[in-house]
């Protein structure tokens, strides 16, 4: 009876972290910037060569990053500049336009690569503008850790 209990105990504690997270727009963008990092590693390792050009992988991590972009610059209130260790700078919100933009380029050109990338050589001829965006964003509006 002990473990039945302590199962349901660790779903509602599970259930409720999940609640938690889909109100707390610092958790909810952390997760979507986690899938971007999750969805950019096996281009970068095709790019260096050091795994095979998969087409469906390519088209797959273009589309979370597209869809992401396009959730990211809600998930900025004024209320979240602080707690649940966010490495977001104050200047995202000194410079709230220019970091939205940044998104919409980011949405904008990851689309575009979805319909221009299909072979290795493809990729590498159209993936820099993806990633220079997510460069922009480290650099200028991500503290270093």
């Amino acid at each position: 009876m002990k473990k039945f209990y302590g199962a349901v105990a660790m779903v509602v504690a599970l259930a409720a972290t999940g609640a938690m997270a889909q109100n707390n727009p610092i958790l909810q963008r952390k997760a979507i910037l986690k899938g971007f990092g999750q969805a950019t590693k096996p281009i970068a390792d095709m790019l260096k060569g050091s795994i095979p050009y998969d087409n469906a992988t390519v088209q797959k991590s273009l589309t979370t990053i597209a869809d992401g972009s396009k959730k990211l610059p809600d998930l900025f209130p004024d209320n979240s500049k602080t707690g649940d260790d966010t490495a977001a700078l104050p200047k995202i919100w000194e410079e709230k336009d220019k970091f939205n933009a940044i998104y919409a380029k980011l949405a904008a050109a990851a689309t575009a690569a979805e319909g221009s990338i299909t072979d290795e050589a493809s990729l590498k001829a159209n993936i820099g503008s993806v990633l220079g965006n997510c460069k922009t964003c480290h650099d200028d509006y991500r503290a270093k850790k």
